[in-house]
């Protein structure tokens, strides 16, 4: 399995920049994701990267490719990286949803395994099936140095997965501009576990 798996946060979307809910829609970069994504690919172009590997969604797979390409790598895609389903909260600005229900807002922020948005993916749920995924990838590569692109918050969810990383708050995320995550993969790695939550409310 490789040695060292490069977590890539995909670049903003026009959703991310107005602090909405992204969740499984489709939305592509916006002019700052791509110049991000220029960045990134920059900085890992003589990194010795030996597969480049994106998530399903077009803001995955756009970064993806701008970063393969300043690295001279093909783009792999894998279908089971897709985002965290948000059900119904999707397409809402995150004040909206703090002003209007705020206990639920501080619950998903301080605890996100104890809820789900309605209609919405619990965390558990996106955590095997991302397992599932990084499982057969990391079997598929005997040694060397893997990126993988996903977009927020799974990237919080592959370093729970990877690496035991706190999941912190998904609604938040991170950093304007994004840099690459460098996450250790073990020997004898095995992914992250955690015993099912309550349903989603």
């Amino acid at each position: 399995m490789p040695e060292q798996l490069i977590l890539i946060r995909s670049g903003a979307t026009d959703y991310d920049l107005q602090g909405r809910i992204r969740g499984t829609l489709d939305i592509p970069l916006s002019a700052a994701g791509a110049a991000d994504a220029e960045r990134i690919g920059a900085a890992l172009a003589d990194r010795g990267l030996d597969a480049i590997y994106a998530a399903s969604s077009s803001c995955a797979a756009e970064t993806g490719r701008i970063v393969a390409a300043a690295c001279g790598l093909p783009l792999r895609r894998i279908a089971r990286l897709r985002n965290l389903d948000q059900g119904l909260w999707q397409g809402m600005l995150i004040d909206d949803i703090r002003r209007k229900q705020p206990r639920l807002h501080r619950q998903w922020r301080e605890n996100p395994w104890a809820v789900a948005a309605p209609e919405g993916e619990l965390v558990e749920e996106a955590c095997e099936r991302v397992a599932t995924a990084l499982e057969k990838l990391v079997r598929r590569h005997a040694a060397g140095r893997v990126a993988i692109v996903v977009p927020p918050p799974l990237d919080r969810i592959v370093g729970w997965v990877v690496a035991g990383e706190p999941l912190d708050d998904l609604w938040n995320n991170g950093p304007d501009r994004p840099n690459p995550v460098e996450l250790p993969v073990a020997s004898q790695w095995r992914p992250a576990t955690r015993p099912r939550q309550p349903q989603a409310l």
